[in-house]
């Protein structure tokens, strides 16, 4: 297993990180512990979930129920919370499910944590994360009709610098070690990297959005961003949803799958989609790689890569993508996915 910086913390991590999203829903939690006993065998050293977490579907009945596995598999495993380095989220402003809605505050900051604590059983979180900002994002497809006039410069950075301060006391109790975001842009991360350095609080150590070879809209500023600021990308999605799999093509929807629960993938389900998927297939198909691996290894080739995050219903395939560390792609499978990027760039 490949290992990459996180950020300027001084850890390492795994090319591959476990999500978790559905455990308790898709996921029983019997599965769900066997999931994270193979994962951290096959060197796997990140998890990643949310307070939000599960989904598919996302209930306010169930928010938090994902981290309390997790708190089960530690309180069963005492003397292993070391092995790993667990990462989760501060839900924001627009959640129903948690808080009512209410923004990411200097106030709510203390009190998720100590939520997210005791649900995981852990006296600290490694890598906490802001699941998205305050003042809105335009992931989740909504870069389509994303207007950023509205911004008050002043409000946001003021807004910023109360949630570093409260972040920096977590830091001195010992509840958390780093600091990550989730959705963010690059103006707001460099904004946050700005506010840390004059001397505000935590930097940030990694940035959590989604990529994947249907998806590559970090590719520009936030790509120069990464690199130059050390401020790796944790990948969600790198399948797509599902769709990278070929499992969707033909208009299947195999029972039990994320598209039978969420029938539009989160507006991923597109005609130009499944094009793209076909192409992506064709190329694996002639150079005699899996597809799914393939996907896996190509966010490995990714200069601002820090981690794939990669989910599994079933442990067969949470095997099928760890076999994409195995896998190096050539120069030549590499030009071809140019070219199908080329020619399906941004199906949804």
């Amino acid at each position: 297993m490949q290992m990459t910086p996180l950020g300027r913390t001084g850890l390492m991590i795994s090319e591959l990180c476990l999500g978790t999203m559905t455990f308790g829903t898709q996921t029983p939690e019997a599965e769900a512990h066997a999931q994270i006993d193979r994962a951290l065998a096959a060197g796997i050293n990140i998890i990643d979930t949310a307070e939000m977490y599960p989904v598919n579907p996302l209930s306010p009945e169930t928010v938090g129920v994902t981290e309390e596995i997790i708190g089960r598999w530690n309180a069963a495993n005492k003397g292993r919370r070391g092995d790993y380095i667990l990462a989760t989220k501060h839900s924001g402003e627009g959640f129903k499910g948690a808080r009512d809605g209410a923004p990411i505050t200097p106030e709510t900051i203390p009190q998720v944590i100590e939520g997210s604590l005791r649900r995981l059983q852990t006296d600290y979180i490694d890598l906490y994360q802001f699941h998205w900002p305050n003042r809105g994002s335009y992931m989740f497809r909504q870069n389509w009709r994303y207007d950023p006039s509205g911004l008050d410069r002043a409000a946001v950075l003021d807004d910023m610098e109360g949630c570093l301060a409260a972040l920096a006391r977590e830091v001195e109790r010992g509840t958390i070690r780093h600091f990550g975001l989730s959705n963010e842009t690059a103006w707001g991360t460099a904004q946050w990297l700005h506010l840390a350095e004059a001397g505000h609080g935590p930097r940030v150590a990694a940035i959590q959005n989604e990529y994947s070879l249907l998806c590559r809209m970090f590719d520009t500023d936030l790509a120069e961003l990464s690199v130059a600021e050390d401020v790796g990308l944790l990948a969600f999605s790198p399948l797509a949803a599902g769709l990278l799999t070929g499992k969707y093509q033909g208009d299947r929807v195999p029972e039990g799958s994320r598209m039978s629960i969420v029938p539009e993938l989160g507006g991923r389900k597109t005609p130009r989609a499944f094009e793209a998927v076909a192409a992506y297939h064709e190329i694996a198909e002639r150079h005699g790689l899996d597809p799914v691996q393939m996907a896996l290894a190509w966010c490995r080739t990714r200069p601002f890569m820090a981690s794939a995050i990669f989910g599994a219903t079933r442990m067969e395939q949470l095997d099928h993508a760890l076999g994409s560390v195995e896998v190096t792609l050539t120069d030549e499978v590499l030009a071809e996915i140019d070219a199908a990027h080329r020619a399906h760039p941004m199906p949804y």
